[in-house]
């Protein structure tokens, strides 16, 4: 049958205990890249314009979503193994739950395609990185025909960014400017995945931008397999520096970020715009990959490592305060003791703030996977810690420096770790660094106790403390403390005084200071809406982002393999 003729608005619903139809629930479970975080929610988008309800964070918990959709990583060696970690896990669930479905997306989906199936039979579809948009057709098609449904294309359909978006933060978004990469690196497996680059018009990207920025959003980041090469395909090699200074024309938008940039691409004009646009932020992902010139040359990475050092010296150059941060490979194959000490050598003079560190793994369909001289697992790992323990002693350094300088934290909606314990908030500075912030004394109640439901939220008040910040909302802080891979800012607690006509507090010579933005404006509209409370319940449910998502500020948090 057509899935034409299958009408989902009437599909996606089931009986209830009474009688009436309730929407079908689902989640989508991400592993992977910030190019994954933004797909899932253009699945998202999708399911609900089809009728589906997102699972509550506690229904999710529980397994109790009607479809459980899981977006797939496949750059990593083991990529396979949580993906069927995460498919043995449904397996039980689904055998208790008849009517659950189980949905494979992403780059594994792409690469395995039918494998999937095979492997773990109770899976209903399986759709790649180029057709998401077939994603709710498929769900249904397989509940109509009671079988599984594999779908795979070989091009793109349809430009994601025009599907339909359920966005994860009110406050900050991704937007992407292109998909697919022309670059052939050894060791990568995303072009065979995700196609040969295909680059949106300015216009549309821009268009984009602002009605994030409509909606609430202060922070957008600007996403591309290679975002330096953008505009090649529609003929103007300064694209992405015009489009940077572009988005520094948009009211309301406070912070611009973009990743990733390839060193071989990487222009100067991009540096000057960056440099030269108040809202383009002081930080850079930039990945080296590795040291030694020899291995760049067999990885096919078009620079060395001169070259790389002299973009940083550039970049810091314009941007004194800039964090750089970076992707680095250990054990690539033919890597030898003193391929390895050269990217000791250039880690250590780049003073990355943090790396995206990986041991080696070889994906099959790359040229890498077929090159001699693999190194034994046991060298790779002795290399790894190595890289990590020089790392971890420059992160720390490079913390250590920011200590007693003032920086405006945007609060995320998510808590650290500790926070609880420790009575702090968390964000991110303008370079991107996580800063945990204490609020004054009289408020730690707050953050100690939680509210014990909406309505009892005194962040939602409409009279609330001047100086108790919102998801959204900016703080200006004094960096007090520091560890490798986040900041603490303490300093409203040091001497407090009395908060003065302008909402500063003063501490002992440092400052505390909370900006109410549109973002927490927008934060407090969707929860009162979630809660029922007053005018905001009807006036701002459309732009608001339902409950349970994760927090989607720039760059993921550090991660090691």
């Amino acid at each position: 049958m057509s899935s034409n003729t299958l009408p989902l608005d009437a599909l996606t619903q089931t009986p209830s205990d009474t009688g009436h139809e309730t929407p079908r629930t689902y989640v989508v479970r991400t592993l992977g890249c910030q190019m994954n975080v933004h797909d899932s929610e253009h699945m998202s988008g999708m399911l609900e314009q089809a009728g589906y309800s997102r699972a509550t964070p506690e229904a999710a918990s529980r397994d109790e979503a009607d479809v459980v959709v899981i977006n797939t990583c496949a750059v990593r060696e083991n990529a396979a193994t949580r993906l069927y970690g995460n498919l043995g896990q449904l397996a039980g669930v689904k055998s208790r739950r008849p009517g659950m479905q189980i949905a494979v997306g992403g780059c594994l989906a792409q690469k395995d395609r039918s494998t999937i199936v095979e492997r773990a039979p109770w899976v209903d579809v399986v759709f790649g990185t180029h057709n998401l948009d077939a994603l709710p057709v498929l769900l249904e098609r397989a509940r109509h025909n009671e079988a599984a449904q594999v779908e795979i294309a070989e091009s793109l359909q349809v430009f994601p960014s025009t599907l339909p978006t359920r966005r994860e933060s009110v406050y900050a978004g991704w937007v992407s400017i292109s998909v697919g990469c022309n670059n052939t690196c050894t060791f990568c497996i995303v072009p065979h995945l995700r196609g040969k680059e295909r680059d949106r018009r300015p216009g549309q990207v821009l268009a984009e931008v602002e009605a994030l920025v409509a909606q609430g959003a202060i922070e957008v980041t600007l996403l591309g397999q290679n975002v330096n090469s953008y505009g090649v395909e529609f003929g103007d090699r300064g694209a992405f520096a015009h489009l940077l200074r572009a988005c520094g024309q948009i009211d309301g938008l406070e912070r611009v970020r973009f990743t990733s940039p390839h060193p071989a691409a990487f222009t100067d004009d991009v540096i000057e715009a960056m440099a030269q646009t108040p809202n383009v932020m002081p930080q850079l992902h930039m990945p080296l990959q590795a040291g030694s010139d020899r291995i760049l040359r067999a990885m096919r990475r078009s620079y060395r490592s001169d070259k790389f050092l002299g973009i940083l010296d550039r970049v810091r150059a314009a941007m004194p305060e800039a964090a750089i941060t970076t992707d680095l490979i250990v054990g690539f194959p033919g890597e030898t003791e003193e391929d390895f000490r050269e990217t000791l050598r250039v880690v250590e003079a780049s003073r990355f703030a943090s790396a995206f560190t990986f041991q080696y793994s070889p994906r099959p369909g790359t040229p890498a996977a077929t090159l001699e001289d693999q190194v034994p697992k046991e060298v790779v790992q002795e290399r790894y810690e190595r890289l990590m323990a020089l790392q971890d002693s420059v992160s720390a350094s490079e913390s250590a420096r920011q200590v007693g300088r003032t920086v405006e934290v945007l609060v995320a909606e998510g808590a650290g770790r500790k926070d609880g314990a420790t009575h702090r908030l968390t964000g991110r500075a303008q370079d991107n660094r996580l800063v945990h912030l204490a609020v004054p004394a009289h408020l730690t109640h707050a953050l100690r106790d939680g509210p014990t439901a909406p309505v009892d939220d005194p962040r939602l008040s409409e009279s609330i403390d001047p100086e108790l910040p919102r998801p959204g909302d900016v703080v200006t802080v004094q960096v007090t403390g520091s560890a490798p891979y986040h900041l603490v800012a303490d300093s409203v607690l040091a001497g407090e005084q009395p908060v003065g006509h302008d909402g500063v507090t003063s501490a002992g010579g440092r400052v505390y200071a909370v900006r109410r933005t549109r973002s927490g404006d927008a934060w407090a509209a969707r929860e009162r809406a979630r809660a029922g409370l007053g005018d905001d319940a009807h006036s701002h449910g459309d732009a608001a982002a339902p409950a349970g998502g994760p927090v989607v500020l720039g760059m993921p948090v550090l991660r090691r393999s």
